[in-house]
């Protein structure tokens, strides 16, 4: 009987043995953008990293080992056609840019609408958030049968469970972090290694390592209904994707989240962190709940925020001229270092 080999086709990864069995992958590059995640290749767009990974395949097949699957190719248009196309049409004139109003607002306290001229810290007011769920188990539920070829559950395994097979000696290395894509490097925020291609972001080998897989865990979340929704039937998120730049004064951050609720979320800064409450309008409602701690000081007066259709775009004035190698105090520094403005000139 031949090995089991590894197919490296883009959604699929399944091990197999039979080179004629049919694969099911997707043929185009993966595709971000304003928060959304998904394949050139086909329509469905997520939010989170958990569902792009889960999209089904809309391609079907050989398996390979040695080989990508082919890009879609785009036709290009004739250049005679293209210049006769064009021929007769004069100069294109000037666009106008269009100013869109956006609402922005200082720092608060207590909610929208609320101006302050002091540092505003965590809102007094704001309800105490639930205590959360206790986690579900990191081990899979012996009860519990296991559909040949499911991956396992941990980023950056990739392993397959194959039916009848014997889970002694198992060794899963894995990544306990979560992907940061910031400014076009790709990593985990568990480990320092950053790559610029998608296809080389899900070959980083896993930072940790655990005795066994996690192919279906304990099912205690599907039983309650889906993952993070409490018994009021509002979803709380424990993370949302983030990106940021700078300059030596400032820094502003996105965080992607879609059809936040203007009138209900908060945001308040104090000199170290910033307190979100970002409710949706969805329904049943999303909710992003959390204390972000920021690795320098910063001016909350001077701070501000606006919300938009798909994320929430925060400045922070920075308290010292200064550049800033991450955003959180509790993340790792890759190590990278950035260059802010432009170097001054030396008087003789």
């Amino acid at each position: 009987m031949a090995s089991a080999q590894k197919c490296v086709h883009q959604g699929c990864g399944k091990q197999y043995t039979d080179p004629d069995e049919v694969c099911k992958y997707h043929p185009g590059p993966p595709v971000f953008h304003e928060g959304q995640k998904g394949w050139t290749c086909c329509k469905p767009r997520v939010l989170t990293f958990e569902e792009f990974m889960s999209i089904p395949p809309c391609t079907e097949g050989k398996h390979s080992t040695t080989d990508l699957p082919p890009k879609v190719e785009k036709k290009k248009q004739d250049p005679a056609i293209l210049a006769a196309s064009t021929e007769g049409l004069g100069p294109a004139l000037p666009r106008t840019p269009i100013s869109m109003p956006t609402r922005e607002r200082p720092a608060t306290g207590s909610g929208p609408g609320t101006e302050t001229t002091t540092a505003a810290a965590a809102p007094e007011t704001a309800s105490t958030p639930p205590p959360p769920p206790p986690p579900e188990s990191d081990d899979d539920d012996p009860a519990l049968a296991i559909p040949d070829g499911r991956l396992c559950r941990r980023r950056g395994c990739g392993v397959s469970y194959v039916k009848g097979a014997s889970r002694e000696g198992e060794s899963c290395v894995y990544h306990p972090g979560v992907p940061i894509f910031h400014e076009g490097s790709k990593g985990y925020s568990c480990c320092k290694r950053r790559v610029l291609e998608f296809d080389q972001f899900l070959k980083i080998e896993g930072c940790q390592k655990k005795d066994r897989h996690l192919f279906v865990g304990s099912g205690k979340k599907a039983k309650a209904g889906g993952d993070g929704v409490d018994g009021g039937g509002e979803e709380r998120l424990d993370t949302v994707r983030f990106d940021f730049y700078q300059s030596a004064t400032s820094l502003t951050v996105s965080f992607f989240l879609k059809k936040i609720d203007k009138d209900k979320a908060v945001v308040a800064f104090s000199e170290q962190a910033i307190d979100l409450d970002l409710p949706t309008t969805d329904n049943p409602v999303k909710r992003y709940r959390k204390q972000v701690p920021l690795y320098g000081e910063i001016d909350p007066a001077k701070s501000t925020y606006k919300i938009l259709g798909t994320k929430l775009e925060i400045t922070l004035a920075k308290a010292a001229v200064s550049s800033w190698p991450v955003l959180r105090s509790d993340d790792r520094p890759t190590g990278v270092i950035f260059q802010v403005g432009r170097a001054g000139k030396v008087e003789r």
